[in-house]
């Protein structure tokens, strides 16, 4: 790339949806919108399960942790992106700038693993109900979740460290609206062979193979439900996991047509708007649609908003 290598430590400019002005001042009042409904539904999700004894289970231990990984991870990109928005300063310190990648980096690989638990969690539900009690047990929740965490932010960590080494030309003009890992090796002086090779191992390994293990998961769960011989069973056991499914979809579609894709595309704007898509989207709707397909959760969250006094004995 051409350019003057400067020092590292410079704020940079996020140039977003600058070249479309007419969208700045709509997204702006959309995605505050959005945000203000993602910040309420995950966190109802959250009140909902530990509030409800009926909920202590695997399925909303598991949905409390994507609910408040999808919290933390909103607020680590909007906030930011509104104050760009609404003005004409794109700016994002040099710190401010590792951090969000490496929070965004960290939520978004856990959330990967997150999902893939999730899909083992309905596997063992479907089809092995006998079992299922002991199977996922409390400790073995526990455990999934931390792995999950833990192995996210350690491949972020890696990820931001290789990144930020990389001495960046002048100006950081990053195309992108958030500090978004293929936006900023664009901006690199520097070859970047290695470090797209270690992402395209790390694409393998936090969406690929998550994303085959639960294709598989619900390939034996689908098997399952139609050796089924009541129709009401078959419907009740298809609508525990269809919300799941839905999720699953949404956040990896977007995720594979950002991330695995020819570098030189990257700065068209439909990238942009798909990475909008999973990052203040999605977590908007995963409340939504696990609401909308859930009675258990519709009547808790109901008493909850009524304030019902005998909501957690239901």
């Amino acid at each position: 790339m051409n350019g003057t290598h400067v020092s590292n430590t410079v704020d940079f400019i996020l140039l977003g949806f600058s070249d479309q002005p007419h969208l700045e001042m709509v997204l702006l009042v959309v995605i505050s919108i959005i945000y203000m409904l993602t910040l309420f539904g995950n966190t109802a999700i959250i009140l909902v399960s530990h509030l409800n004894p009926k909920l202590h289970t695997p399925m909303y231990f598991f949905l409390s942790n994507l609910s408040f990984l999808d919290l933390c991870f909103t607020t680590s990109i909007v906030p930011q992106l509104l104050w760009n928005l609404k003005g004409p300063e794109k700016t994002i310190s040099y710190s401010g700038c590792v951090i969000q990648l490496y929070i965004a980096l960290g939520l978004g690989s856990t959330e990967c693993v997150l999902l893939t638990v999730m899909a083992y969690d309905r596997f063992n539900a479907i089809c092995r109900p006998l079992h299922y009690g002991v199977i996922m047990h409390p400790k073995l929740c526990r455990q999934l979740a931390v792995v999950a965490w833990v192995s996210g932010f350690v491949e972020s960590t890696v990820q931001t460290v290789l990144v930020f080494q990389l001495p960046l030309c002048s100006p950081h003009r990053v195309d992108d609206f958030m500090c978004e890992e293929p936006a900023l090796i664009k901006i690199a002086c520097a070859d970047t062979t290695f470090l797209e090779n270690e992402l395209s191992i790390a694409i393998v390994f936090y969406v690929v193979i998550p994303l085959g293990l639960i294709l598989v998961s619900y390939g034996c769960i689908v098997r399952s439900v139609l050796s089924i011989n009541s129709a009401e069973g078959r419907r009740k056991a298809f609508g525990t996991c269809g919300s799941h499914m839905i999720v699953v979809v949404l956040f990896f579609g977007t995720i594979i047509s950002v991330y695995i894709q020819p570098k030189s595309k990257y700065t068209q704007n439909h990238s942009k708007f798909l990475t909008l898509f999973y990052t203040v989207v999605t977590p908007s709707l995963n409340p939504l649609i696990y609401t909308l397909r859930n009675k258990e959760v519709k009547c808790s969250l109901k008493r909850l908003l009524t304030r019902d006094p005998s909501g957690a004995q239901m």
